[in-house]
């Protein structure tokens, strides 16, 4: 198991009800993680709809997930 700080924006802020988590988990990929978390909370978007970021820089989906690293899964931005 292991353990990521999740941080959440906007519609997926109001869904999970946090801003950011401490999540111990045995997901190894970005893509599991957010799997797993759209059963936890009922996070409406599809992967295909947001953007990921560890440790502060975008990723792939499928990169390596690392015990400490920080998760930001990015919607999309609406505005004018």
């Amino acid at each position: 198991m292991t353990s990521f700080e999740v941080h959440y924006y906007a519609l997926l802020r109001e869904q999970a009800g946090v801003s950011r988590e401490r999540v111990t988990t045995s997901a190894t990929t970005p893509a599991a993680l957010y799997a797993e978390l759209q059963q936890r909370h009922g996070l409406t978007l599809a992967p295909a709809q947001l953007r990921v970021a560890l440790n502060g820089e975008f990723a792939d989906w499928h990169a390596p997930l690392v015990d400490g690293a920080e998760v930001v899964f990015i919607p999309p931005v609406a505005g004018g």
